[in-house]
């Protein structure tokens, strides 16, 4: 028997429930997507995998395209006359973004919310000189070299399908002649030093709220076992250790409680690290799709141990399940390691791996998104580690 839509009774108070019922429709879609990609991006058949990741590509198109509509949106409702002025910096990235676009002077008015009439006066006084020029580098390029560099650094932002030697054979077209491992060194400094006031990024918190609430320490062990102060004298001598949680492009938040999907890939990477605290070094890291327990946290700071060829004298830690049990106790005293743990509530102890955690998902999210794949994340925290820290 067929029923008409319309003839279907809507639940009571509906009108109340639409704005919330549009929210989780599209967390749950969000959630099922990533599972599906997640599955994809380790496939075996390579086929597949560059599907996945062609579809993260293109829904990561499709998010920013409609983060960008919002921007647009808000600065558009305000009055022309009252919108802040673009930097002088702006100024001229937006030329090059014309540039690189192929814009006409009305395209690239419409787009970035200015009258063609003011673009075409920034084109006119982009060789103006002084104190104050209305278009600016980031950085003073009063020298060649830095010219070169700010140059290589822009065309890799604007055209990122373009390796080392074609950027090489674009400026030698245009009378520079540098050679490819150049324009890589180049490219790396410009990883290292992104420009700034563009846009702020917001700092990405760590999870040590998540990992406090997943693994509740025993009060009575923490105050048998009371906190000294231990400094570094020598590299190797105190070691930090702690776990992270780095979410991947498919994040960890929905509207319904408890308000998080799993701790767990697909959504993000369980990664524990190792620092020195007199050299600020990281020792070593690994990278788990859960949570890991003692034996796996055991056997990754027995790895770490065996590739330095020694243990440290103290080893600090916080009051995780994986480091306040009996079990880790009694493998740092075989181990001739004295364990120490920070106070409940007080990162002083772990303040330094806590900053770098800070830094390294800073940095990666800054980058791009963070891989599905364990050996592509881990490919990718080798680079950052070996080039800041070690």
């Amino acid at each position: 028997m067929s029923q008409d839509f319309a003839d279907i009774p809507l639940p009571k108070a509906w009108p109340k429930r639409a704005r919330s019922a549009i929210i989780h429709v599209v967390s749950l879609a969000h959630s099922a997507i990533v599972c599906a990609r997640g599955w994809a991006v380790n496939s075996p058949i390579a086929r597949v995998r560059l599907r996945g990741q062609l579809e993260v590509a293109r829904a990561e198109i499709a998010l920013l395209t409609e983060e960008l509509r919002i921007k647009d949106a808000r600065m558009a409702s305000i009055d022309s006359r009252k919108r802040p002025h673009y930097r002088p910096t702006e100024r001229l990235a937006i030329l090059e973004l014309r540039a690189a676009r192929g814009w006409s002077m009305a395209q690239t008015a419409r787009a970035l919310l200015v009258q063609p009439a003011t673009i075409a006066s920034w084109w006119k006084r982009i060789d103006e000189e002084g104190d104050s020029p209305l278009l600016q580098t980031p950085e003073p390029v009063n020298k060649y070299p830095a010219f070169v560099r700010h140059i290589v650094c822009r065309l890799k932002v604007l055209q990122p399908t373009m390796g080392k030697k074609r950027i090489a054979e674009v400026l030698a077209r245009a009378g520079l002649h540098i050679g490819a491992t150049t324009v890589k060194r180049m490219l790396e400094w410009g990883r290292a030093h992104p420009p700034t006031g563009l846009g702020d990024k917001t700092p990405v918190a760590t999870a040590d709220q998540a990992l406090a609430g997943a693994a509740a320490p025993a009060p009575a062990v923490a105050e048998r076992r009371p906190n000294r102060p231990v400094k570094s004298t020598r590299p190797d001598h105190v070691w930090e250790v702690d776990l992270t949680l780095v979410p991947t492009s498919a994040g960890f938040w929905v509207p319904w409680l408890p308000f998080t999907l799993p701790q767990r890939w697909p959504f993000c990477w369980w990664v524990p690290c190792l620092i020195d605290h007199f050299s600020r070094r990281i020792v070593a890291f690994a990278v788990f799709t859960k949570q890991p327990t003692s034996v796996e946290v055991r056997s990754f700071l027995g790895r770490a141990i065996a590739k330095c060829g020694h243990a440290p004298r103290y080893l600090i830690s916080d009051l995780g399940a994986q480091f306040d049990c009996d079990h880790y106790r009694t493998w740092c005293e075989r181990k001739g390691i004295k364990e120490r743990y920070s106070s409940k509530g007080s990162l002083a102890a772990t303040a330094v791996i806590e900053r770098f955690f800070r830094s390294l998902k800073e940095e990666l999210l800054r980058r791009g998104v963070v891989p599905f794949h364990r050996a592509e994340l881990r490919a990718l925290l080798t680079s950052y580690i070996g080039k800041r820290w070690i």
